[in-house]
């Protein structure tokens, strides 16, 4: 059962609404910024002070190119 409060003809639906692993507010899970770890945390800036980075930052790394050992220039 979808139960709804606040204004609105739709209301907000309680089965929507998550609490913050890091900071304990209460969210909407689908409108979290939070890019991968919607239902975890209430946005990046969370999910980054409890990680240490974000899940789509880590996504997008690249390792840089490894340099060739010394004893190959020579």
């Amino acid at each position: 059962m979808n139960t709804t409060i606040g204004p609105g003809a739709a209301g907000l639906e309680l089965s929507h609404i998550r609490v913050c692993a890091r900071c304990g507010q209460r969210y909407d899970w689908r409108k979290s910024p939070s890019s991968a770890l919607k239902m975890t945390y209430c946005g990046s800036l969370c999910e980054r002070a409890d990680l240490g980075f974000t899940l789509e930052a880590l996504l997008k790394y690249e390792p840089a190119a490894e340099e060739e050992p010394l004893a190959a220039k020579a």
